[in-house]
């Protein structure tokens, strides 16, 4: 994997809403990591673009932020995530600003797939690429291989799915539930 685009932006940190400078590097793979310093010694948090990433707003669609001093407010930009949460960015510069908007929004749309595992690097051909609610992607056999009339469109997609969870515990739960007020219920009326 490659860098897509690196450099310093500030960002707004979530409880003091003080301005700090950080170190940002996306990848070929859609993943946006923020750093303490350009050592990259220190992660501070990573963005999954295609997972993740529900919105990117820039300049006046920022909303109920002010930019840093001396900083206009076509510098900012702001990545809205599923989960809720928004990281407000300011830039540079207003081109420096646009350049991040349209490489984000880019590997938002048009990421390549790319993942480790029992594939060596890279899935083969002919797989599609789930991403689960942890951003963890899986390969899994390419379930329609009809081109249709005019052959295959280029495109890319991401499908995301929850985590399979157990119910068999939440069942065995409730029947103990039910056995235990069946019981307190049944000697309730030997009493009446």
């Amino acid at each position: 994997m490659a860098f897509v685009k690196s450099g310093w932006l500030l960002r707004q940190s979530t409880i003091l809403k003080r301005w700090k400078k950080n170190w940002f590097d996306l990848w070929s793979d859609g993943h946006l990591i923020y750093y303490d310093d350009q050592t990259r010694q220190s992660v501070e948090d990573k963005i999954h673009m295609p997972v993740d990433c529900i919105n990117i707003r820039m300049g006046h669609e920022c909303r109920d932020i002010q930019p840093p001093d001396g900083k206009p407010k076509d510098c900012m930009l702001q990545i809205v995530c599923r989960d809720g949460k928004t990281i407000s960015l300011c830039a540079e510069s207003t081109d420096d600003c646009l350049a991040w908007k349209f490489t984000l929004q880019d590997s938002r749309t048009n990421t390549q797939a790319y993942g480790y595992g029992p594939y060596g690097g890279a899935y083969p051909p002919g797989t599609q690429v789930v991403y689960a609610a942890n951003g963890q992607a899986y390969a899994v056999p390419y379930q329609y291989p009809y081109a249709g009339l005019y052959g295959q469109q280029p495109g890319n997609q991401v499908i995301i799915r929850e985590r399979y969870r157990d119910n068999d515990s939440d069942l065995a739960l409730g029947m103990l539930a039910g056995a235990a007020t069946g019981m307190a219920l049944g000697s309730l009326f030997w009493v009446f």
